[in-house]
């Protein structure tokens, strides 16, 4: 093997590390939970997306444990060869109906839905105008797809609506408005009801990536989209956060969309079927998430949130405002982010220090995230130890 490209491998991780860069890969040894085992220990989680906190609830095991027993371990194949049991079926007719849509594909990943999305639909007679600060995997689709891009800043509707007349006046067949339902690093909710406007005004198709809202925002937690009682044309989602936390992603539209990217998505053409377990699972929390439970859920999960960001307001952190469970406490500093976040560990909480490339430079931070599954203890406790390091870091 070339020396020399291993040196400059290395050289790269020594710069990343010395710049406070490098993310550490701490091993739970627990299921996902409010509590769990790290380094032998017992810590509060508050870094997770687990948001209705089913990501650990027995009957999310259990009902990937019955759906493994039925169906098997996997399909050993893509959906068009052999790879479509009853089961894929059956979760694609439970989240286009809890959703609101007409139909939905899956994918192995939400990163492979939107990844998917863009390239079978438009092309170059088309216009995608997105917002800054969407999700990685809406950029790569973009980029994978031949037409025109424009970009606004986060939820400009100025800017935005400078760009559709952009596209609008350069002859766009179709003009689509890609955004995130939720902004995952800020807790930002997207202006949908303002973008509905525009999007009807420049004759626009508005896509949202809900992976962050869906099952917790809007009655019944159908999403950012039933938060502004809007409609939108394309909604890419996971079962990997609020929805049972294990992995797998979807796109819900119309029947016909669903039906083009089911023979043209090269994601979708070319992974493996999800695995049983994980449509068992991702079925159960549906099934919990859209009924009387998941209010109560929903309730407490919005309860906790405000008891934290309250408390930390108060104690002197800075905060980014909001009203979504993602709270990032701000730092700047990409060092200090992850000084932080060790010392808090040390004192019995589990959080993570986010620095560039996931946030920009000089803008990091630590995304403390709420669940439904947190009590108010835990959530003074980790106030009071977030005080503690915060005082010995000069942070407040």
């Amino acid at each position: 093997m070339p020396t020399d490209f291993h040196a400059r491998i290395a050289a790269e991780l020594a710069d990343i590390d010395a710049q406070g860069l490098t993310k550490p890969e701490r091993v739970i040894a627990s299921r996902q939970g409010p509590v769990i085992e790290v380094g032998g220990r017992q810590v509060l989680n508050f870094c997770a997306n687990n948001y209705l906190g089913l990501a650990g609830d027995q009957r999310i095991v259990d009902a990937a444990k019955a759906a493994a027993d039925r169906r098997g371990a996997g399909t050993a194949s893509v959906r068009f060869i052999c790879g479509t049991q009853d089961i894929h079926k059956e979760l694609e007719a439970a989240i286009a109906g809890y959703l609101g849509f007409e139909d939905a594909i899956l994918f192995a990943a939400a990163f492979d839905a939107n990844g998917g999305l863009f390239e079978p639909l438009f092309g170059e007679e088309d216009a995608i105008v997105s917002d800054s600060l969407n999700h990685a995997s809406i950029i790569d689709g973009v980029r994978l797809c031949k037409a025109k891009r424009y970009r606004f800043a986060n939820s400009d509707m100025d800017e935005l609506e400078s760009r559709l007349k952009e596209a609008r006046e350069a002859g766009a067949r179709n003009i689509v408005i890609a955004t995130d339902g939720a902004f995952s690093m800020d807790g930002y909710i997207a202006k949908l009801d303002e973008i509905r406007v525009l999007a009807d005004r420049y004759d626009a198709l508005i896509m949202v990536d809900d992976c962050h809202a869906t099952g917790f925002l809007g009655p019944q937690g159908r999403g950012s989209f039933a938060h502004h009682g809007v409609k939108i044309d394309f909604l890419s989602g996971t079962f990997g956060k609020a929805l049972g936390g294990a992995m797998g992603g979807f796109i819900c539209a119309s029947a016909p969309v669903v039906q083009l990217l089911k023979q043209r998505a090269r994601p979708y053409l070319f992974s493996n079927a999800l695995a049983p377990a994980v449509c068992g699972a991702s079925m159960e929390a549906i099934r919990i998430a859209q009924g009387s439970e998941g209010d109560a859920l929903r309730t407490r999960l919005s309860a906790n949130a405000h008891r934290y960001r309250m408390a930390m307001t108060d104690a002197g952190f800075d905060l980014l405002p909001g009203e979504h469970p993602i709270i990032p406490v701000m730092l700047g500093d990409a060092k200090l982010a992850q000084t932080l976040a060790a010392r808090m560990l040390e004192l019995g909480v589990y959080v993570i220090g986010f620095s560039f490339p996931v946030v920009p430079r000089g803008a990091a931070r630590i995304r403390t995230q709420m669940s439904a599954a947190h009590t108010f203890e835990h959530i003074d406790q980790t106030v009071e130890a977030f005080k503690q390091a915060g005082k010995e870091l000069g942070v407040i």
